[in-house]
């Protein structure tokens, strides 16, 4: 299990992968805000519990469970700040913050059955964007739904 600091760092090597095509310390340093020997340090973490590869001063590369991991972790902080907003009606700055502060305590089986929650309320099984939470396209989709069903429901009351 992942201490919370290696877990975004983690998410943030991913993030840094699919918006950039590649990982190095001095961007994780940046985007952190953390010194690059905190960075490396992390980086050996990471590295001894396989999810990264890494040569000193090279690129970083994520092995496939490193990928699966961070996917996991976005996944964790999408469905809670999902749930924060179009269920619970927080707004959506408090939503984000506490979604990421949420993510880390959470246990796999009860992130699954609010996952599941969120899809039967939402009614996520009928929009027609092939759902996915990683998606910015698909939770426009989820929003835009979810208001629409919401203004059906204040008009029938």
């Amino acid at each position: 299990m992942l201490s919370n600091s290696l877990e975004e760092y983690l998410k943030t090597m991913y993030i840094l992968k699919n918006t950039q095509n590649q990982i190095r310390v001095t961007d994780i340093s940046k985007r952190l805000g953390y010194s690059k020997p905190s960075v490396n340090r992390a980086i050996n973490c990471l590295k001894e519990e396989k999810l990264i590869t890494y040569e000193t001063y090279g690129n970083i590369e994520l092995t496939e469970d490193g990928e699966k991991t961070a996917k996991a972790i976005i996944k964790r902080y999408d469905i809670l700040r999902l749930f924060l907003v179009e269920v619970l009606g927080v707004d959506e700055e408090t939503a984000q913050k506490e979604a990421e502060k949420m993510k880390h305590c959470i246990s796999e089986d009860t992130i699954t059955k609010l996952e599941n929650y969120i899809i039967k309320i939402l009614k996520i099984e009928d929009l027609k964007c092939n759902y996915n939470l990683a998606s910015s396209r698909c939770q426009n989709c989820v929003r835009i739904t979810s208001k629409l069903k919401q203004e059906k429901g204040d008009k029938n009351e």
